[in-house]
């Protein structure tokens, strides 16, 4: 999940599973197209003939979307690699003796030989913003994968919304500024052209695009409770855990911003009404084919 010492929890993470595993779907959408049986599905993608037989997942957190690798790739032997011990021990639960494994390790310190050999994709999603200089990291990441392999990679693009521009604006404020003074106020990620240079100097045919989902929260201070499990976990962790009084106090004041900046509203249909809020939430997607992989060729 993240390269850093703070403590994650998978249950309030999960919570929000389908908004945040979206980006990972939609990223498997392009290396697998939808198959109409499963017993094509196990040919791959039929336009290339392509068909991973060992898939990494860097920062694969609980594995709940993980897990839906070997769903698409049958034959495939799958490893979920993540550096924080809580999402490892949430994701060994849905481990599979010899297709599915989870493994806790610092994704900068993967290499082929701890796999067992090249690999024939890599994918990471939401993962590399907590690494910071990851772009660094594409020659070494490149060299994980056979010269048909694809890296693919999935981050968010969202550091200039209100979610974290409150966020920073908080951890500046003189009441809690000393206590927070280590801690980087937005994560960098770099621009869609910055990662279509990284990929191309690795060696890697690359295919980048963005694309901005509109996530339809429940709840009065529901984006609250959504970034609580992500942007907000690192300030907490400086701040002596979430139940600390000066956590608890920062928790107030960032809850009061985002009711400012996201109003509430009602939808019809299958909500019935329901009291929403509306996230528009940007990501950045990227794929680096090898030499030897068909879309390559």
């Amino acid at each position: 999940m993240t390269t850093t010492n703070t403590t994650w929890d998978p249950e309030r993470y999960l919570r929000f599973e389908r908004q945040r595993g979206q980006a990972y779907r939609d990223l498997l959408a392009r290396l697998a197209p939808p198959s109409p049986s499963p017993a094509s599905a196990t040919s791959g993608d039929a336009a290339t003939g392509w068909s991973p037989a060992t898939v990494v997942d860097l920062g694969c957190g609980p594995g709940n979307t993980t897990a839906l690798l070997p769903t698409l790739w049958p034959d495939a032997h799958v490893i979920g690699v993540d550096s924080s011990p809580q999402m490892i021990e949430a994701a060994r639960p849905r481990a599979v003796p010899g297709k599915l494994e989870f493994r806790l390790r610092d994704l900068r310190e993967v290499s082929a030989a701890d796999l067992g050999g090249p690999v024939d994709l890599v994918i990471t999603n939401a993962t590399l913003q907590w690494v910071p200089g990851h772009l660094e990291l594409f020659g070494q990441l490149a060299g994980l994968l056979t010269p048909r392999g694809v890296f693919a990679l999935g981050v968010p693009g969202n550091f200039d919304s209100p979610t974290h521009t409150l966020l920073s604006d908080l951890q500046r404020e003189p009441r809690w500024a000393a206590q927070l003074s280590g801690l980087e106020v937005r994560p960098a990620v770099p621009e869609p052209e910055d990662y279509l240079r990284a990929l191309t100097k690795a060696g890697l045919r690359a295919e980048v695009w963005e694309t901005t989902y509109l996530h339809v929260i429940e709840g009065e201070h529901g984006i609250f409770d959504f970034v609580s499990s992500t942007a907000l976990r690192p300030v907490l962790t400086e701040l002596g855990g979430p139940d600390a009084p000066t956590a608890i106090e920062f928790c107030d004041a960032y809850r009061e911003a985002l009711a400012e900046a996201y109003p509430t509203t009602e939808l019809g249909g299958e909500l019935g009404g329901k009291t929403v809020q509306l996230l528009p939430f940007r990501r950045v997607f990227a794929l680096g084919y090898g030499p030897d992989h068909p879309e390559q060729l």
